[in-house]
């Protein structure tokens, strides 16, 4: 007979699965574009999942031009304030090192929740050479009723496009003390990468965490436990066998996910169901509907940034024909 195999149960592409040092999640690499200045990413809030009719745009689709029910994410994305940008330029090693930072006036008070007051601006001009411009956003947590936290997120965004540095030098000082939306990164048909922490699940065991096989009814003491711990020798245990430990709150990153719509928050009744989303309640500020759904639970911060690995090509518009409106309570 032929030696009996299977695939390894669960997979080694997350290692070690511990928790995220951070709720906030971090962006460690963004993708060069192309065409006029713009911000590279944006942050928003998960509220919840719904489902839409849309027009079937994929081309070679079995039902391609008919309408279909697709799940959607709902994000809040209320307006990001521009406090401050930063030069930075490489050093022998590669590492960013910043050499130059500018801070607006009159920052909200909100923003010293997070930061001791920032020192006073030094009239001086930018260094000749830089690699890379970055603007530093805070987050409107008071604006958001779905959010009990007051204290703003404080993280850094990419300018990317335009024909030189100067350019996004440029976009970034005109924007300073100023507010950016959604439509200033994205818009619908376009995709995006999402990058946030994933729901936790705590502590759980062999069976949950990693998918392995329940052992016989008759094995004594224990069902849910793996068969063995592996071989004699080497004579220690291997970071590769299952075992029980943390599940979940992990930092991950969604590639390629269709933006469907985005509306303005005088548009919310169009998304607004039933009753208020579950843990969640009533969006009140501009949001987006990503295709499919999202990690995290609801009120969790989110971050979007240009894809890195774009194969698809984007769309010039998303034809919906019906949004479901109904009560997420389970009536």
């Amino acid at each position: 007979m032929a030696t009996p195999h299977h695939s390894r149960r669960g997979s080694m592409a997350y290692y070690p699965r511990v928790r995220a040092k951070s709720l906030d999640p971090k962006i460690r690499s963004w993708p060069e574009i192309k065409g006029e200045v713009k911000v590279q990413g944006f942050a928003g809030f998960k509220v919840g999942m719904t489902h839409v009719e849309m027009i079937d745009y994929r081309k070679k689709s079995v039902t391609a031009g008919q309408p279909i029910l697709v799940p959607v994410t709902v994000v809040e994305v209320p307006p990001l304030d521009v406090i401050g940008y930063r030069l930075y330029d490489e050093d022998p090693e590669g590492n960013l090192v910043v050499t130059y930072e500018t801070w607006a006036k009159d920052l909200d008070k909100e923003i010293f929740r997070k930061i001791p007051e920032v020192k006073k601006n030094v009239e001086r001009e930018p260094p000749e050479s830089y690699a890379d411009v970055r603007i530093i956003v805070a987050t409107r947590n008071k604006d958001v009723a779905g959010i009990p936290s007051k204290k703003p997120e404080i993280f850094e965004l990419r300018i990317g496009g335009g024909n030189s540095l100067k350019d996004r030098l440029d976009y970034a000082r005109n924007h300073l003390g100023k507010q950016i939306i959604f439509s200033d990164f994205s818009k619908a048909g376009k995709f995006v990468d999402v990058v946030s922490v994933t729901k936790g699940k705590g502590f759980t065991g062999h069976v949950k965490r990693f998918g392995v096989k329940l052992l016989p009814r008759k094995n004594r003491k224990h069902r849910r436990m793996i068969g063995t711990l592996g071989p004699w020798h080497p004579d220690w245990v291997r970071n590769t066998v299952p075992q029980a430990g943390q599940m979940g709150f992990q930092q991950r990153t969604i590639s390629n996910v269709r933006v469907i719509k985005y509306g303005s928050k005088d548009d919310v009744d169009a998304i607004n169901v039933r009753g208020g989303f579950l843990h969640y309640g009533m969006v009140k500020n501009d949001y987006v509907l990503l295709f499919g759904s999202i990690p995290g639970p609801a009120k969790r911060l989110i971050k979007m940034r240009d894809p890195a690995r774009q194969k698809v090509p984007d769309i010039e518009e998303v034809k919906l024909e019906y949004v479901s409106l109904e009560s997420k309570q389970g009536d």
